[in-house]
């Protein structure tokens, strides 16, 4: 009993943490998944070429090329890039002040960081790419009764012990040691950097920010169910009015049974013009109307379209906040 209790309380932890939306633990998973990537690319990638010259560039590319590669596709794969980038070009980011653009990217760029800093931070704790990097660079006359007369060609082999002459592999296991706490050291002070600057960025935000804390937490919801149900009911609305496009064309539209019935339950769809979508897309932080808090565009779009007040409404849509 004790050990089926305890298996249906694990399960239940596990369904919460993966249906979660806080953006801590996004970015657990997102580093989760990058150490499974870093450890799978050190077993089956990793080979280090044991050439002076090029121990150095292959340590470096293996450590900086992926981590490039991991903050760009989070630059790209985070929703606020392009609604700053729509900012700029919709309304030429005549009101981004310095301060909310500062915000802004830092909250992108910090996002981005996840998982690059995660795969150099892993990178060192391992230590094979700075101990491939680094051999070569070992002075032979820090290793006691190491043969003298060696230069960083025999140095750079070591990472690849077997091509090292029978003689000189005895200092392998030293060699190694030694890298690999230089490596560890560097991991950890990053670990720790890390740490403090995430520790630190978190108390400005919560001295600056003008709400909350219940309250944060609220229009942390409201964003991810705003979201969740704009991409749906999009979804269906540009399905709609696929369907009403091509049964104007052909005179009749191939459904299946369940789209069918979809579709009949929300009849008809009503383009929206380009002005609204506009409207509606760009960069957003926190704004309030008498009081009454407006948690996004489209929830300030919706306040002053009710009041139906043109004027209003073009006047307060082109404010950023």
């Amino acid at each position: 009993m004790a050990v089926a209790a305890l298996i249906t309380e694990n399960f239940k932890f596990m369904s919460l943490f993966f249906k979660s939306k806080d953006v801590v633990i996004f970015n657990g998973l997102i580093a989760l998944g990058t150490v499974a990537g870093q450890t799978a690319y050190t077993v089956f990638a990793f080979h280090c070429p044991c050439s002076s010259g090029r121990n150095y560039l292959y340590g470096l590319a293996a450590i900086g090329a992926p981590a490039l590669v991991f903050f760009l596709v989070g630059i790209m794969m985070n929703r606020r890039t392009w609604d700053l980038l729509s900012e700029c070009r919709l309304r030429k980011c005549q009101k981004l002040s310095g301060a909310a653009a500062f915000v802004l990217l830092q909250i992108i760029v910090g996002r981005a960081l996840v998982a690059p800093l995660t795969w150099v931070i892993i990178s060192f704790l391992q230590g094979h790419a700075y101990t491939c990097a680094l051999s070569e660079f070992i002075d032979p006359g820090t290793l006691e009764s190491f043969p003298s007369g060696q230069g960083s060609e025999v140095m750079a082999k070591f990472p690849c012990v077997e091509s090292v002459p029978t003689s000189l592999q005895s200092f392998w296991a030293g060699i190694e040691r030694r890298l690999k706490y230089e490596s560890q050291l560097i991991g950890w002070l990053l670990v720790a950097g890390m740490s403090l600057t995430v520790f630190f960025m978190l108390c400005v935000k919560r001295c600056t920010s003008p709400l909350g804390d219940q309250q944060e937490e609220y229009w942390s919801l409201y964003r991810s169910h705003e979201n969740t149900l704009l991409q749906r009911t999009a979804s269906v609305h540009a399905q709609l009015l696929a369907a009403q496009n091509v049964k104007s064309f052909f005179g009749f539209v191939a459904l299946e049974k369940e789209e069918k019935e979809e579709l009949m339950e929300h009849e008809r769809a009503n383009p929206i013009c380009s002005t609204d979508w506009n409207r509606i897309t760009g960069v957003y932080l926190y704004r309030e109307k008498n009081g009454l808090p407006l948690y996004s565009r489209l929830n300030k779009w919706a306040t002053y379209n009710l009041e139906n007040n043109t004027e209003a409404l073009e006047k307060e849509m082109d404010v950023l906040s």
